[in-house]
This record gives structure tokens, sequence and C-alpha cells, in this order.
């Protein structure tokens, strides 16, 4: 990992592994890992009490996706497949040590092209952090609806054409 006298912006420079299984392809140790970023992030981080493991991992079709060094999780985000059909990409998490170092791009970039191998010309959506949007607007996503609030934050549901 970068070395504490590296600015917060500095790429890492260790050798990163991108991952995608479903949830019964994923080793226990790996999925340990997965879960505690995201519960890490989501609900010690943000102080969020709620349900994180919804049943969404488990559905047939959803996908895990993380990037790795070594055995360490940087980042990860799933991918499901909504009842009307759209893709939806959520759960994007990222290590603190590995924030404004481009896994999250890097992460969203493999999320969007999964959808698009998974579903050609069907939509991509997301609920996003309000002050996210413009971040996930970079990946072709546009607020399309109104604001909602979901455990005392504000979010914004966003949908990239397909």
């Amino acid at each position: 990992m970068p070395g504490p006298d590296l600015p917060l912006d500095a790429p890492l420079d260790v050798p990163l592994t991108d991952h995608r299984a479903t949830l019964d392809d994923v080793d226990a140790r790996t999925l340990y890992r997965l879960l505690r970023l995201r519960v890490d992030v989501f609900v010690v981080e943000q102080e969020c009490a709620y349900p994180e493991l919804d049943g969404r991992d488990a559905e047939a079709d959803a996908e895990l996706l993380w990037t790795a060094a070594g055995d360490e999780v940087l980042g990860t985000l799933r991918v499901l497949r909504d009842p009307d059909g759209t893709q939806r990409i959520g759960r994007v998490a990222t290590a603190a040590s590995a924030r404004s170092r481009g896994v999250a791009s890097r992460l969203m970039r493999l999320g969007v092209a999964r959808c698009t191998q998974r579903a050609p010309g069907v939509d991509v959506v997301l609920d996003a952090q309000a002050h996210l949007a413009d971040w996930y607007a970079r990946f072709g996503f546009v607020v399309d609806g109104p604001a909602f609030h979901e455990d005392g934050i504000p979010h914004v549901p966003m949908r990239r054409a397909g």
C-alpha cells in the first residue's frame, strides 16, 4: 500500500486484480472480506443501521465484482437484474485506503461493461447518494426521478440508457 507520505490522490502502486463471481462461487474468506468492506462503509462509517444482507446477493443471476490487492479487497459492487428486466448496480464501496486512487472508477467501468454484456440494449439503474450524482454521471448515468432519503442519506435514482 502507498506510504503515509503519499498524497491521497496518489495512484496505488501495487498490482490490482479484478474478480467477478456469483455468491455460490466466492470462497468463504473472500466473501467475508467483501461483506466486511460493505459493513465498514455503509453501516459503520456512514452510521446507518440497516440490513446490509438484504437477500439480493443470493439471487440466481446476481454477481459480485471486486478489485483486490493480493487478498485485500479494495472495492466492490454488485450487479443485479431488477424484476422489470433492467440491470442494477449497487453496493458500490471502496476501502478508505483506496479512495481517490481510481479503484471505484475501475469497478464502475467493469460493472457497466458487465451489465452491457449480460443484457445488451437494456438500461442500467442505480440509486446514488445525492452528493455522488456527478461522479456517476461520468459513467453515463443521469438522474431519473425525485430525490429520496434512505437511512437518513439523500439519494437520487439514476439511469444509463442501454
